[in-house]
This record gives C-alpha cells, structure tokens and sequence, in this order.
C-alpha cells in the first residue's frame, strides 16, 4: 500500500462500521420461511468446525473463531483477506 494510501485510510479511522460474524446460509423458498416456528431446526451449510466469515458493512474481510469470553460471545480473528494476520492496514489494532 502506497503512502498515500495509508493516509487516506487515516482520514477514515474515525467512520463508524458494523461489524458481523456471518454462521452460514441456507436457500429456502418464501413458503417454507413463512412456515418456520418456534423449535424448528434450519439447517446452515457451515459446518462447526470451519471458520466464520467477518463482515464488515456486509463485505467479508477475514475469518474468525468464535469463542465465550466474559459470558458473552468473542472472535477470535484467524486471518484478514489480503494481510498476513497481525499487520497490514486491516491489522486488528488498526481496525
């Protein structure tokens, strides 16, 4: 990344993103979402022990574990798309 780029990037440190940790997906027709109730299983295309796509506005930018941290929910960041983990512009520290 060029130096300008890495200044421009500074320009947006402060933009507030989401960020969402996507579990897998599953194709169904509208009939069998309106059919869904409570105790229905749905079953993902993610298997448990692949990693989870990170999202960022929507756009994938790496994968994660997830993990309890606290009584709550927590990522582990396994890598960022285009960075070697822990550094890069997408480094977790500068996200």
């Amino acid at each position: 990344m060029t130096m300008a780029a890495l200044a421009d990037l500074r320009l947006l440190r402060n933009v507030d993103v989401t960020l969402s940790v996507e579990l897998g997906r599953v194709r169904m027709t509208l009939e069998q979402v309106l059919a869904l109730a409570a105790d229905d299983i749905v079953r993902l295309d993610r298997l448990t022990d692949e990693p989870l796509d990170i999202l960022v506005n929507n756009e994938r930018i790496g994968h994660a574990e997830i993990l309890v941290e606290d009584g709550r929910f927590a990522l582990r960041v396994l890598a960022l798309d285009g960075t070697a983990p822990g550094s890069g512009a997408l480094a977790a520290g500068s996200i």
